[in-house]
């Protein structure tokens, strides 16, 4: 019988088994050294809030597995013999497969700092950092503050953890405004004012310089890179984005970049070996998509398209348009298209912006300036409905036709009875356009 090896128990790898099943009889096996069943990343911030226990973050009770005759393989892979088609365990065990997908995720970032591999460091990615963050800061009476390096998504999740607990957060972040290599200046600003009323001390344009321990390796203070500024603390969060966790591949044939390089069909340069998830690398990127996606639903949809391919129905991985979507502490984000920074900001892009002047709302709209074809939206602390959107990227809408019929995509009508003839009313007035509302009856600007 074809023995399907998979490494890795994520999103990515357990889609892929869980497909490979569905049509096939083929032999599974699940390699993991992380945990036994797979369960939700995004959900772990969750059980050290107090809202969920670990096992609620499992979508598949532990039955599933054997019933479904996927097999658990524990342990940590340290090489693969390519040749012989076999794997090799840091215990001296040995794996042999016919098809092998590597599907191992990623690890925080590390730039070598003095002190980064102190005691009561850590990340925010796996289930061992969640343990060490109950360890290491269960409370503030044990852990006084902590410091988050990096403003990406999962530091302004960590912050949130950890102010939950009531500890004091400093929060590190090299930009002069947060996230603002994604976001338009306008969301940008927005999100350092909310990180900023949840008390958490914000400093933008600040760099780690050290970390420094005590006598038994554990974390007392960091030091601010510009200033010398020492600040006291026993947790520092290393949240300065992912790298793909491919280490072990460095002595194999597998060819690898930042991650493992696959093309359209996630195959690797050797035969019946592929990858999927965050570890995959694409050769070649995929319209205006990054060549590394560290995103939940692109693992799934990788993990889906690979098993096609291995089930003897070979698939290209096509993506579609970009989504996704996150939390802010208490504001919501959704993000549909391409909508680029200042920084980043394509030639003969043009947006539409509208803030609530008193609530943590807005929207940005992305355009083309000569076309008017509408290339992508952001919305903050509004729900939107994903299919409205991804329908009008494919059609290559013109914004006037977003604007006019932007309330179908909204999961909150009281939000446009309030708001959406301000909204087409301020476009209308920027671009001498003359855009009619879908629905006569919203056809004047409600007061605020």
């Amino acid at each position: 019988m074809e023995h399907i090896v998979i490494i890795g128990n994520g999103i990515a790898g357990i889609t892929a088994a869980r497909h490979i099943r569905k049509n096939s009889d083929k032999k599974i096996t699940v390699v993991s050294a992380e945990t036994k069943y797979f369960f939700s990343r995004t959900a772990l911030m969750y059980v050290y809030m107090g809202h969920q226990k670990f096992e609620h973050t499992q979508p598949y009770e532990n039955w599933f597995w054997d019933k479904n005759r996927i097999d658990l393989k524990e342990g940590l892979v340290e090489t693969i013999n390519t040749d012989q088609k076999r794997l090799e365990f840091k215990d001296l065990s040995t794996i042999y497969y016919d098809q092998l997908i590597i599907a191992t995720g990623s690890k925080p970032n590390r730039f070598g700092w003095k002190g980064q591999d102190s005691v009561g460091v850590m990340g925010m990615y796996h289930k061992q950092d969640l343990e060490n963050l109950e360890k290491h800061a269960p409370n503030n009476e044990v852990c006084k503050r902590a410091v988050i390096v990096g403003g990406g998504l999962i530091g302004i999740e960590l912050a949130e953890m950890l102010i939950s607990r009531k500890i004091p957060v400093t929060f590190l972040v090299r930009e002069d405004s947060f996230w603002n290599g994604v976001l338009p200046a306008q969301e940008s600003e927005m999100i350092n004012k909310h990180i900023l009323e949840h008390h958490i001390d914000l400093r933008l344009s600040t760099n780690l310089k050290e970390i420094k321990a005590d006598e038994n390796g554990k974390v007392t203070s960091v030091i601010i890179e510009e200033t010398g500024e020492e600040i006291a603390c026993n947790v520092v969060g290393l949240t300065a984005g992912v790298t793909p966790n491919i280490d072990f591949l460095k002595n194999s044939k597998i060819e690898t970049k930042k991650g493992v390089l696959v093309n359209r069909f996630l195959e690797t340069n050797i035969a019946d070996v592929f990858s999927i998830g965050d570890c995959a690398e694409q050769k070649e990127p995929i319209g205006q998509r990054r060549t590394i996606e560290a995103v939940w639903y692109t693992g799934r949809m990788m993990g889906e398209t690979v098993a096609q391919t291995i089930c003897d129905n070979k698939t290209e991985y096509k993506p579609g348009h970009w989504f996704n979507s996150a939390k802010f502490l208490d504001i919501e984000y959704q993000t549909y298209g391409w909508v680029f920074s200042e920084v980043t900001k394509q030639e003969n892009e043009s947006y539409f912006q509208w803030q609530h002047p008193k609530e943590n709302k807005c929207i940005t709209i992305s355009y083309d300036a000569t076309s008017r074809q509408f290339l992508g939206i952001n919305t903050f602390g509004i729900r939107m409905r994903h299919e409205i959107f991804d329908k009008w990227l494919s059609q290559n809408k013109p914004i006037e036709h977003v604007l006019e019929f932007l309330t179908d995509a909204n999961f909150d009508p009281e939000f446009y009875k309030l708001h959406e003839a301000e909204i087409v009313a301020k476009f209308n007035q920027e671009n001498n356009t003359n855009i009619q509302l879908k629905k006569k009856s919203w056809k004047r600007i409600f007061s605020i």
